[in-house]
């Protein structure tokens, strides 16, 4: 079925669309840090890259990336229509991850970033566990 758009509009409509408060990420770490207890966090501070979770006293930002939009080695699969252009999008995104990295560890933040496959249930404990690590060191 052809697009109601077109080309530029459905570009302008697809620009609107923020990155903001998924469920089916963000939600599911926030439920998981309530049920066991972990405190002191707050969502999308305005720091470099808008971490999803930042834990102040402990200096440490959280990401959850989605495996998509992140090019995850271990998920992702290139759309077969219009190649070029996600090569090129996930590229960005991924260089993007990299300098926000870099910058909040040169202001002396410490980064996690949690991909997006292992919130499935059989990977939480591991994931849990992970967190767990980092707030304690």
């Amino acid at each position: 079925m052809p697009d109601v758009f077109t080309k530029e509009k459905r570009s302008e409509v697809m620009s609107l669309i923020k990155g903001k408060g998924n469920k089916r990420t963000e939600g599911v770490i926030a439920k998981l840090f309530k049920e066991e207890g972990i405190t002191g966090w707050r969502r999308h501070l305005p720091l470099p890259g808008r971490p999803d979770f930042t834990f102040r006293r402990e200096k440490l930002t959280v990401f959850v990336d989605g495996c998509f939009w992140h090019g995850c080695p271990k998920c992702y699969r290139a759309p077969k229509g219009n190649r070029k252009f996600w090569e090129s999008k996930i590229s960005r995104n991924r260089e993007r991850d990299r300098e926000v990295n870099r910058e909040l560890k040169k202001r002396g933040w410490r980064v996690l970033r949690i991909a997006e496959h292992s919130l499935k249930n059989r990977n939480r404990h591991r994931l849990l566990f992970r967190i767990e690590k980092v707030l304690r060191s």
